[in-house]
């Protein structure tokens, strides 16, 4: 389809001893306490920093000012920052490049030249020629805090539809402009937020949301998605309504169209997961909108519109996907077709190109790619050159090549230009960094979980450490939202990997490397599972000596900033040091701001039964901090302009750490400004971070990083 989504993203030697500098013990702002009670089911529920979920108040913004001091004061007075933040720098300035991507005679792709703040889209027409700048967002904002979030070039190849993002907010705002003049046109687009542009005729559709209350931009419910259809050169104000649904505002809509422009598609979606799938014949003036699913069990991806037949991705009756034809005709499920059957390893995307059907597959969490002809018959395996993860396979259907990026943990991207007919890939691209990869290894291991699941776990560190029980760790987690965590290439994780530290990744139950049936495992009634896997792997590494419990630390952003939060709290003395970022924190409260309420099918919400209740309550971490335990140091980063998981979950959060736990260990937050949930932070922003992130787990585990 036209409709694309360009994505964007001197050693250090490790003295581990004991400092014997005296700790502070730090004296926290006091947070005003009201005496807010909420009732649920007949059980009275406290909720004394309430008035921190009102983002835009004095109040509110006085205490993140003394909040941050405090935590400044801290992180300024650690002798070593500045020589992290110093090498990440020096290793993070290299060129970085996406995998092309060809549509109608043009190419696109992304390049940084080391530490630009953002990523600039080139163009090019021929691939062997020069590419030109065709948008650079560095040029939107002195501090590199606009982004692109989103590209979509209409299908006579004249006009670039792009979105902007300010300070991380998912509300996106949308331009077009006339490639060949690099002019902007006068279309203007606002309150968008996760809808594609899908060209169709002399305009796009696309979704938005109306206009938010002054004040509520980023913290109010979103409801009311309705689809639009917009000419070239109208004003938004006249974009004419093509679908909504009154009696279910908290639904949202997305459109694309097929490459040949015969169908509208429109997914449809209460939540994170399962979506129904509406289709409209364009080349019929008198079609209406036909509902082909009405439910949200499943999961229903249109690739395209294909010799009269719709090509659907699908997990139903298969958890670990498949491939179906729907006739369109013919919609009902006792005619659809399988295409590519049900696998032993998940079915990630299938590219149609080349006359070939390009299958991403996902085995034990790293990536497989199968090629099969158009009806569904295997032909051969595409050879992957590390255990890593792989993306791209893009283009239009005619193409005779296309490009893919493979990446691993130790690994930086490299490109890869492949012959589909003749299954050859050649190197296209590859970076050239200031790391010695030779000198790491990644396994993957396999330790039970408290119900005796067996769960996976890679493990990356130096070649040839000790397993003594005193190597510094990290484990890393998410588990949720059928969201697979793979191998992937992380600058800021060198800093880690230089100092001889471990890095483990898990891959708990509630994501999706095994399927639907793994993801529902870790979901509502069985959220326990997921701390369950995160405490064993925790307990694998230190059982195996990888490390210690006074050298381990523990990470995780968004859902998993709700996994480290649960899990300080039900196993504080297994961790040394505690990260939670962007996370939902406040589980009675989550569905009450901004896109909240679509995470319902992981969660459960709070009202729905008092056994939902009760479950929620007894995991959630703003309300399990309880006086007298030994909590590990714990650094919470949030941002001011996160309007995904709102800070208040934050705020919440620490605020209730701070007024219990009255030992030696630091409980602080980092309050970023003019930054989100996480998409679109400056390369600036990045490093200031991570430094900061690195220095606070290096000095609460007692070591001083060297440089020779």
């Amino acid at each position: 389809m036209k409709n694309i989504l360009l994505f964007n993203l001197v050693a250090l030697v490790l003295i581990s001893c004991k400092t014997d500098v005296e700790k502070k013990v730090w004296e926290y702002p006091e947070t005003e306490k009201s005496d807010v009670v909420f009732t649920y089911f007949g059980e009275d529920i406290s909720d004394p920093y309430q008035w921190l979920e009102n983002d835009t108040s004095k109040e509110t913004e006085a205490w993140v000012k003394s909040q941050n001091e405090v935590t400044f004061e801290y992180l300024n007075s650690i002798p070593f920052r500045d020589n992290i933040r110093a090498r990440l720098e020096k290793i993070w300035d290299y060129p970085k490049q996406s995998a092309p991507y060809h549509i109608v005679d043009k190419y696109l792709y992304y390049k940084n030249d080391g530490l630009q703040n953002q990523s600039v889209l080139y163009i090019k027409e021929n691939i062997e020629g020069e590419g030109r700048i065709l948008l650079d967002p560095n040029i939107l904002s002195e501090d590199g805090t606009v982004s692109l979030a989103g590209t979509a070039m209409s299908n006579d190849g004249k006009y670039l539809a792009y979105g902007i993002s300010r300070s991380g907010s998912d509300w996106k705002e949308y331009f077009v402009k006339d490639i060949e003049t690099g002019d902007d046109l006068s279309d203007y687009l606002q309150w968008i937020k996760f809808s594609g542009i899908a060209w169709y005729g002399e305009g796009f559709f696309y979704s938005r949301f109306p206009e938010p209350k002054e004040g509520d931009e980023l913290s109010g419910m979103n409801k009311d998605n309705r689809i639009y259809y917009h000419k070239l050169g109208d004003d938004q104000s006249e974009d004419q309504v093509i679908y909504e649904d009154p009696e279910n505002d908290a639904w949202s809509f997305s459109p694309d169209v097929t490459e040949d422009e015969a169908y509208l598609i429109i997914s449809v979606s209460e939540s994170t997961s399962g979506n129904a799938l509406y289709i409209k014949n364009l080349n019929d003036e008198n079609a209406k909108i036909e509902k082909i699913v009405t439910h949200f069990d499943n999961d229903f991806w249109v690739l395209d519109h294909i010799d009269g037949k719709l090509m659907v991705m699908t997990n139903y009756q298969s958890p670990k996907y498949k491939l179906i034809s729907i006739d369109p005709d013919k919609p009902q499920p006792e005619h659809w077709v399988d295409v590519i059957s049900e696998m032993d390893y998940v079915l990630r995307s299938v590219s149609p190109i080349g006359g070939k059907l390009i299958a991403k597959y996902m085995k034990d969490a790293h990536s497989v790619v199968k090629v099969f002809d158009m009806n569904g018959n295997y032909l051969y395996d595409v050879d992957m050159p590390v255990l890593g993860t792989v993306s791209g396979f893009g283009g239009e259907r005619e193409d005779e090549e296309t490009f893919y990026t493979v990446t691993s943990f130790t690994t930086p991207a490299t490109v890869y230009r492949y012959n589909i007919e003749n299954n050859a890939s050649v190197i296209y691209k590859k970076s050239e960094i200031d790391f010695d990869e030779t000198k790491y290894e990644t396994k993957q291991i396999f330790y039970e979980s408290k119900d005796g699941t067996k769960v996976p776990m890679f493990i990356v560190h130096k070649k040839g450490i000790t397993l003594d029980g005193t190597n510094p760790a990290i484990l890393y987690g998410y588990g949720g939202f059928n969201i697979s965590l793979t191998p992937y290439f992380s600058i800021t994780r060198l800093i880690w990997l230089e100092q001889g530290g471990v890095y483990a990744m898990a891959n708990l139950r509630g994501g999706g490397e095994y399927g639907e049936e793994w993801h529902k495992a870790g979901t509502k009634l069985q959220k326990q599972n997921v701390f369950d896997d995160f405490i064993a792997a925790a307990e694998y590494l230190i059982d195996e000596e990888y490390t210690s419990s006074d050298k381990l630390a523990i990470m995780g952003g968004s859902n998993g900033g709700l996994l480290v939060g649960a899990v300080t709290n039900q196993r504080p003395e297994l961790f040394q040091v505690a990260v939670p970022s962007v996370g939902v924190m406040d589980m009675l409260r989550y569905h009450l701001f901004t896109i909240g309420k679509y995470w319902a099918s992981d969660y459960g919400i709070s009202e729905d039964s008092k056994e939902m209740f009760e479950y929620l309550r007894a995991y959630s971490p703003v309300h399990n901090i309880v006086s007298g335990k030994a909590y590990p140091a714990v650094l919470v980063k949030t941002a001011d302009h996160d309007d995904r998981v709102v800070p208040a979950h934050s705020f919440k959060y620490i605020a209730t750490l701070q007024a219990h736990y009255k030992g030696e260990n630091p409980v602080m937050i980092r309050i970023e400004t003019k930054a989100g949930h996480g998409a679109g932070k400056p390369t600036q922003k990045i490093i200031d971070e991570y430094a900061d992130v690195y220095a606070f787990i290096f000095d609460n585990m007692g070591i001083t990083p060297v440089y020779e």
